[in-house]
């Protein structure tokens, strides 16, 4: 079966015939080969329905679970995103097409490398070597911002660099993690949804980075 064949067929079994409906999220999913994504070794496996490696412990996560947190971000075209753990890119790609400009931090090196080159095609996405628990100060407040690595619980930096109105989607907790949408809903006071249960890579801090390495 072809790549596009593939990526057809994820969208329709995997995704589509799980609940997942939102028509931009889904013309967003197959604007994006996700097979460019992955390390060449497993391209052939770019489109089954679990993740994969994507070397030094971290992974690029099940295309179901891509598309159920893209579609309860609830992206607008106008909104300014930030995104803690780019990985290799995937999710970056797909936000880039749903909103007016991404914010992506990645703390491990080689992959914020590797991650910039996978994105270079995306114009809307500004890559950061740097520790995802500080957020992105310079650029908040952001209208939305999404997880892809789990922390025990919400760093307070995150809740703080969203709007009023603003919305967090996040996997929290240690070991088995539950999604998490949070909305916030005035200065000092947040809207706790559970979405269900996950397992994401731990969110780990890095001091060691600021914000120079762009």
């Amino acid at each position: 079966m072809s790549y596009e064949m593939s990526l057809k067929a994820m969208i329709e079994h995997q995704i589509v015939a799980r609940g997942v409906r939102d028509p931009r999220v889904l013309e967003a999913l197959s604007r994006v080969p996700r097979h460019l994504f992955v390390p060449p070794s497993l391209r052939s496996q770019a489109y089954e329905d679990y993740p994969l490696s994507i070397g030094y412990g971290q992974t690029i996560s099940q295309p179901y679970i891509v598309a159920l947190m893209t579609e309860a971000l609830d992206v607008q075209k106008d909104h300014k995103v930030l995104e803690i753990g780019t990985g290799s890119g995937y999710q970056a790609a797909i936000l880039s097409l749903l909103a007016s400009m991404v914010f992506t931090i990645e703390r491990i090196e080689p992959l914020w490398k590797q991650a910039k080159e996978n994105l270079k095609d995306y114009p809307h996405v500004v890559c950061l070597l740097g520790d995802g628990y500080q957020g992105w100060r310079d650029e908040a407040p952001f209208d939305r911002i999404l997880l892809t690595a789990a922390p025990p619980h919400l760093p307070r930096s995150l809740l703080e660099q969203v709007k009023i109105g603003g919305k967090i989607v996040a996997p929290v907790g240690v070991g088995y993690q539950r999604l998490i949408r949070y909305t916030r809903t005035g200065e000092k006071h947040w809207q706790e949804e559970y979405l269900c249960d996950v397992i994401f890579v731990p969110m780990v801090p890095s001091p060691e980075y600021t914000k120079d390495s762009r």
